[in-house]
């Protein structure tokens, strides 16, 4: 069980949990093209997240 608590804490430091706000793991937002930073609700899923916000993911992609 500690074992996999241990586990727990480092994936989730990893993925900016813990860290200080300009440590985080950034993106760049692919309808307006501002940089996001990581947020505790993307937690579970960051390596999906696309948008930055709402309105941009209801907007899409710019072509």
């Amino acid at each position: 069980m500690a074992r996999q608590r241990h586990t727990d804490i480092m994936n989730a430091a990893s993925m900016g949990h813990g860290k200080k706000p300009s440590e985080r793991d950034s993106k760049i937002c692919v309808a307006c093209g501002r940089p996001f930073s990581w947020r505790k609700k993307w937690e579970r899923d960051w390596e999906h997240v696309r948008y930055c916000s709402d309105r941009c993911r209801k907007a899409g992609k710019k072509d």
